[in-house]
């Protein structure tokens, strides 16, 4: 069954439209022999009611945004070594993702198509995993800095939460060391 995921006057970011818009009113989906509604619209003013996933909460921008400035998105790029008809397996057949990490649509991560069509649905996933990157990251500073406020007052699994997610932060933040250059005075 369905289940209201916004609330009424709530600030959304309709994302067909490219628009803010305010949740006027939840309009439920009835049908017959069930207890809860089937579907929830949401009429936000446009002239038309929208889904849940036409429709992006406030908080959850400003958490994107907060994530270093960091925008990385999931393209699709057209497949130019199969046709769509023989990578039907595929999630999306005649594309395969891209991450681009950049303003200007380019530079980020791309796979191989030889790799893409050995699994699809792993690089799928890794693509979905890079581009939420930045708000994993910001949500393990999050963690961090509310154990680090009150530590005494985090229960121990939090803590220890909070510890990895600092270590994994570290780990991110740390070059790797330069190589070492060949000296002149050896080939003296």
């Amino acid at each position: 069954m369905a289940k209201a995921q916004f609330h009424r006057n709530q600030k959304v970011w309709v994302e067909t439209v490219g628009t803010w818009a305010v949740i006027e009113k939840i309009v439920p989906i009835w049908a017959k022999g069930f207890d809860e509604p089937v579907r929830i619209t949401y009429d936000v003013g446009l002239g038309r009611d929208f889904l849940s996933h036409d429709l992006k909460a406030e908080d959850l921008i400003e958490a994107e945004e907060a994530a270093d400035g960091a925008s990385w998105r999931l393209l699709r790029a057209r497949n130019k070594w199969q046709a769509p008809e023989d990578c039907s397996h595929h999630p999306f057949p005649g594309t395969f993702p891209v991450v681009v990490t950049d303003e200007a649509d380019w530079g980020g991560w791309r796979v191989p198509g030889a790799e893409y069509d050995r699994d699809p649905r792993k690089i799928e996933a890794q693509a979905r995993l890079i581009t939420t990157a930045p708000l994993l990251l910001a949500l393990a500073r999050a963690l961090s800095a509310l154990v680090a406020e009150s530590p005494d007052d985090a229960p121990a699994p939090i803590q220890a939460l909070a510890q990895k997610a600092a270590a994994i932060e570290r780990h991110i933040a740390e070059l790797p060391p330069a190589p070492e250059p060949a000296h002149a005075d050896a080939a003296e």
